[in-house]
């Protein structure tokens, strides 16, 4: 499983798409995160009077941290794209499956190596907040929280992309229906009309489990909904795949 993980992530750091994504994000996450300082600095003498203002955590941290999930959603279909889908247009997924390893093994190898290299886009992003801390303040738990709800919103995405992928032999099918689904858990409660239909579509909204955590608040419900989400994926991932063998 992981030298699967390994090959995996080897493979995207072999890939031109990958080292353009990476500096492409971190270039523009590097804009905003100047962009929210220098906001912040703008209104910083009008509001520190004001009992309660909101601090450079939730001023500058959190939105880095909001705008850092949205790129996200953007560039995971392009990266998780070829995880499967290539390896079928290529006829090496019967060679893979043929491999001493379970189909379990095989699908957490993949997804482990397609979410290090998410992880590494969200460990240098989160570099970014983390550095304000040598010259001011910064709420730790709030800070946290943020950070691991970008972290469940990425192995999400990761989880479904790698599901995604694994439906078609065509890369570009596999991208365009990734990002199809996560947009459409993104905005889901958007569509609510009445109370309760708000209420069950803010549950299945990946944005609305990922916004307490940019508040400081972790609860329960929150961490099962990602807990679920991505084993649900990636379970009917390796169901896919594994009626595939038999076939």
């Amino acid at each position: 499983m992981f030298n699967i993980a390994r090959n995996e992530l080897h493979r995207l750091f072999l890939s031109p798409l990958a080292w353009v994504m990476l500096a492409l994000t971190q270039l523009l996450l590097a804009y905003l995160f100047l962009t929210h300082i220098d906001y912040f600095s703008s209104i910083q003498a009008r509001i520190s009077a004001i009992p309660g203002a909101p601090g450079v955590t939730e001023m500058v941290a959190m939105p880095l941290l909001s705008n850092a999930a949205i790129i996200l959603l953007l560039i995971t279909p392009l990266l998780t794209m070829r995880t499967i889908a290539e390896e079928r247009r290529n006829e090496t997924l019967p060679l893979l499956a043929s491999a001493p390893l379970s189909m379990t093994q095989i699908v957490l190898g993949k997804y482990l190596g397609n979410l290090t290299f998410f992880l590494l886009i969200a460990l240098l992003t989160m570099l970014m907040p983390l550095s304000l801390s040598l010259g001011t303040h910064l709420d730790w738990y709030q800070l946290s929280a943020g950070m691991l709800g970008l972290v469940l919103l990425i192995a999400s995405f990761t989880a479904i992309g790698l599901y995604m992928s694994s439906l078609t032999r065509q890369p570009t099918i596999a991208a365009v229906s990734t990002f199809a689904l996560l947009f459409l858990l993104w905005i889901i409660d958007w569509a609510g009309s009445s109370a309760a239909d708000f209420s069950v579509l803010s549950w299945l909204s990946l944005l609305s489990h990922f916004e307490p955590m940019t508040r400081g608040q972790i609860n329960t419900q929150d961490l099962s909904f990602y807990l679920i989400v991505i084993a649900t994926f990636i379970l009917l991932t390796i169901r896919r795949l594994d009626r595939e063998r038999l076939d």
